[in-house]
């Protein structure tokens, strides 16, 4: 896949293009310090694959985004989360925040792999799996996605609360390492340490989230992402 890096920062760019290195089935085309740099490659070549910075001076990465027609397929990379629903409704293939962990790194390219060869006829589409497993206690246990409520992170250690059992499972990860195996447009992160399932979100407060009859902390940097979630520029 024909891909190409774009980023004001030198030095993150610098970082993504080592990243895209380490995947064997990328070639990176161009890196591009700016928006309109991007928008004339896109252009003149044949791009698969946009890796794509949203702050930048002149023409944002969402604002570019709307002057490229039929697209190529985008991961943003950014330092802010509260344009997450941004993206989504601009159908990105993925969003990461930075710094980002090569395993997610990974993941996002693996996903924007499976789209490409669907469009291009190369693959099937094939159904993605819909649980993990988790250590606990000596044994790998099977977790359905959709049973997720919510999850505490405690340092080296998550609770995983379900649907299912008033009992949480505690396994030894970070909440970034699980948040990794999760589909990303069912879960949002509401703090540093906790992360919900958005079905089970049932209102949304100035400093809270409530899911199921459990009161949750809003943290500051994660607030703007729950007012566009609720559709609202502010909240009680």
């Amino acid at each position: 896949m024909k891909c190409i890096a774009i980023d004001d920062e030198p030095l993150a760019l610098d970082l993504l293009e080592d990243n895209i290195s380490r995947i064997p089935y990328l070639q990176l085309a161009a890196r591009c310090h700016n928006a309109f740099d991007a928008l004339e490659t896109i252009q003149q070549q044949s791009i698969d694959l946009i890796f794509l910075d949203i702050q930048m001076p002149g023409l944002t990465g969402l604002q570019l985004l709307q002057c490229v027609p039929n697209k190529p397929l985008v991961i943003l990379i950014t330092a802010y989360e509260k344009y997450a629903l941004d993206g989504y409704n601009l159908d990105v293939t993925d969003y990461l925040v930075k710094p980002v962990a090569e395993e997610r790194f990974a993941k996002a390219c693996h996903k924007a792999l499976q789209r490409h060869q669907v469009k291009t006829g190369n693959k099937p589409i094939r159904e993605q799996p819909d649980f993990f497993f988790v250590n606990v206690e000596y044994s790998l246990v099977k977790i359905i996605f959709s049973d997720i409520c919510w999850i505490e992170g405690l340092k080296d250690y998550v609770k995983i609360h379900l649907f299912s059992d008033q009992q949480p499972l505690i396994t030894r990860m970070s909440i970034k390492s699980l948040e990794a195996q999760l589909p990303t447009a069912g879960f949002i992160r509401i703090h540093k340490s906790y992360m919900v399932a958005i079905a089970a979100i049932t209102a949304i407060r100035r400093n809270c989230v409530f899911v199921a009859e459990q009161e949750l902390p809003i943290g500051d940097t994660y607030r703007d992402i729950l007012y566009m979630l609720a559709g609202k520029t502010n909240l009680l």
